[in-house]
């Protein structure tokens, strides 16, 4: 039997993960598992997905998705400022983002709002805007009129506006910067991350992941958003993983260590993720492999490599 498209893959991902709500157990922890579903059908791993559904639906005690209660309007200022960072209101986020998606392009809503969530980007560890970036892959791979990924677009914005804090000021610069130097900085500061990720052997592994799974994020999406909109998104997020590294590696240093020999590609490196079967080694692989093909650096496999070796172990 030949393997699923990635269209299909997602399609079944999607419907079974529709009554699934946004986070998990009773600590807050947040479902992963539309963005790893994603990672594995984009690297071509389409017959692993269902498999991998099975699991996680099977290890974690997800929430239930939640209903919308009142109605939002995206044209009172005041009104849905007021819900930003609202959680109990995420159900009426998502459904404000999916009467937009169905009335306007999706570039159209995604350029209106994105420079309303982007100072927000640390909310929650970045889930919000790797969510997002996910499902914006997805949606320009599906096309326009796919029902389903224009669900979970919505799905990702409405669970940022909904968890949003506004981050720590980052607008010097943003009126003298070029659109294609934020690109190339979002790069950089990946890239960087994923240096100090594999330097910094923290206790626990997974939160620093973020550091480099939320820039790479915002890259994909900025892509897809007016020139105008890079810089200040590169900024927030720059401070965004600042923040990150000074709790989860604090003291490391910004190095480009020389790679061990045995050291994997980040292809062989996602393969031990899928192996692995952790969301977050999947998802940083997948950044790995991503960001490696387009401009080669031995850190990003480092960093991969770093997360399976210490994930495996956490999960024992």
């Amino acid at each position: 039997m030949a393997a699923p498209t990635y269209n299909d893959a997602m399609a079944e991902a999607l419907e079974r993960l529709s009554t699934v709500g946004y986070e998990h157990g009773t600590r807050t922890l947040v479902n992963h598992a539309p963005m790893a579903a994603e990672a594995l059908a984009h690297m071509g791993y389409t017959e692993a997905v269902s498999p991998w559904l099975d699991r996680t639906l099977t290890r974690h005690v997800y929430h239930e998705a939640p209903e919308p209660r009142w109605r939002l309007s995206p044209d009172d200022p005041a009104e849905w400022r007021a819900a930003l960072g609202d959680f109990s209101r995420v159900g009426d986020w998502t459904a404000l983002f999916a009467r937009r998606l169905e009335e306007e392009p999706w570039r159209d809503v995604l350029a209106l709002w994105w420079p309303r969530l982007i100072p927000g980007v640390l909310s929650m560890l970045g889930h919000g805007v790797i969510r997002t970036a996910h499902a914006v892959r997805a949606l320009e791979r599906a096309g326009e009129e796919d029902r389903l990924q224009r669900g979970e677009l919505a799905h990702g914005l409405g669970y940022w506006a909904a968890r949003y804090q506004a981050g720590p000021d980052a607008t010097g610069g943003a009126a003298t910067e070029e659109a294609g130097d934020a690109m190339e900085a979002l790069d950089r500061l990946t890239a960087d991350n994923a240096g100090v990720y594999a330097t910094a052997r923290p206790r626990f592994p997974v939160p620093l992941v973020h550091a480099v799974t939320t820039p790479a994020a915002v890259r994909l999406v900025s892509a897809y958003v007016p020139a105008r909109q890079r810089w200040p998104s590169y900024l927030a997020t720059a401070e965004a993983t600042r923040v990150m590294r000074s709790t989860f590696a604090a003291g490391s240093a910004i190095t480009r260590p020389e790679p061990p020999a045995d050291a994997p590609s980040a292809a062989e490196a996602f393969a031990t993720a899928v192996e692995i079967g952790d969301e977050h080694a999947i998802k940083l692989a997948e950044v790995a492999v991503r960001l490696d093909s387009r401009a080669p650096d031995h850190r990003y496999a480092a960093a991969s490599h770093t997360a399976n070796r210490a994930i495996a172990r956490f999960r024992r």
